[in-house]
C-alpha cells in the first residue's frame, strides 16, 4: 500500500476577515496533517487536507471540516451520539462523508478518533464504522451498520498517554473499545464533526447525506456549548457544502447536505 500526503492552497474566512493557509509548494515538507484518511477503492491509502480554523472565533469556515470544536489544554474527552444518515449516490464517480468525534487535529498535527461513514461508489452506498489515530492508518470495523442506525461515540484520554476509543451501535448492537497510545497528542482540541474526506489530490466530493442529526456533544463531560464551542461550516471557494444548525441545549445540532 502506498501512502501520499497533501497541503492544498485554501482559505479560511473567519469573522469578517480572510486567511490565507500555506502552499502545497511552501509545505512540501510539512508533516501529514490531521483527520479522518480515506480508504479508496483498491486498498490506496492516502492523506487529507487539514481543516483550517482559527482559536477563539465563534464562526468559522473549512474545506473539509463542519460541526463543532473547543480547543483549550488538558482536554480529556468528547462524547456525542448522531443516527446513520442515508446515502444519496449518483450512478457516477465516489463521494464520501464521514460523521465522528475526536481529541486534537483542530490546531495540531495528530488527532484521536472515531466514527462511521457512508461513500458512495458506483451509485451505491457504503456504510461502515471506524478508528484512527491519525497520522496512523484507520481500522475499519467489519460490524454492519445501516442508515438510521443509532451511534454513540467518545474518546478518553487517561494517564500514561491512552486514549480509549469507543463507539457503539445500539440498533445493530455492537461495541469496539479501542486503547492506544500517543506520547505527542497534545490534547489541545475537542470536535463533533462531519467531514469530506481528501486524497493526495485535495478535498473529495462529499457524499449526499442529506441531513445528520447529533445529539449529547460533550467535552470533559459537560455540554459543548459550555467550552465556548467554534461553529465550523464546509465551504470550498464560494461554495458551501454543508449547513450547520446553532446548538440546542448546548448539545445538539444538525448538519444539512447541499453540494458535492
Amino acid at each position: 500500500m502506498r501512502r501520499s500526503w497533501c497541503l492544498s492552497l485554501a482559505t479560511l474566512a473567519v469573522a469578517g476577515s480572510t486567511l490565507l493557509a500555506t502552499s502545497a509548494a511552501e509545505a512540501s515538507s510539512a508533516p501529514p496533517t490531521p483527520g479522518h484518511i480515506a480508504v479508496q477503492p483498491g486498498g490506496l491509502v492516502t492523506g487529507l487536507t487539514q481543516p483550517f480554523a482559527a482559536q477563539g472565533h465563534k464562526n468559522a469556515t473549512s474545506t473539509n471540516w463542519s460541526g463543532y470544536a473547543v480547543t483549550g489544554s488538558g482536554l480529556t474527552s468528547v462524547s456525542a451520539s448522531w443516527v446513520e444518515p442515508t446515502g444519496h449516490c449518483s450512478s457516477s464517480g465516489s463521494q464520501y462523508s464521514s460523521f465522528w468525534v475526536g481529541l486534537d487535529g483542530y490546531n495540531s498535527n495528530s488527532v484521536e478518533q472515531t466514527g462511521s461513514s457512508v461513500d458512495c461508489h458506483s451509485g451505491k452506498p457504503k456504510y461502515y464504522a471506524w478508528y484512527e489515530m491519525f497520522p496512523a492508518y484507520p481500522v475499519n470495523f467489519g460490524n454492519a451498520v445501516k442508515p438510521g442506525d443509532h451511534f454513540s461515540a467518545s474518546v478518553v484520554y487517561k494517564a500514561g498517554g491512552k486514549f480509549t476509543m469507543k463507539i457503539t451501535d445500539s440498533t445493530e448492537h455492537w461495541t469496539h473499545s479501542i486503547t492506544k497510545t500517543s506520547t505527542t497528542a497534545k490534547r489541545s482540541s475537542a470536535e463533533v464533526i462531519v467531514e469530506a474526506p481528501s486524497s493526495s489530490t485535495g478535498v473529495l466530493p462529499l457524499a449526499d447525506f442529506g441531513k445528520v442529526s447529533v445529539t449529547a456533544s460533550k467535552v470533559n463531560g459537560s455540554a459543548i456549548g459550555n467550552h465556548h464551542a467554534v461553529k465550523i461550516t464546509m465551504k470550498s471557494g464560494g461554495t458551501t457544502k454543508d449547513t450547520v444548525t446553532a446548538l440546542s441545549h448546548g448539545t445538539n445540532f444538525s448538519a444539512t447536505w447541499k453540494h458535492a
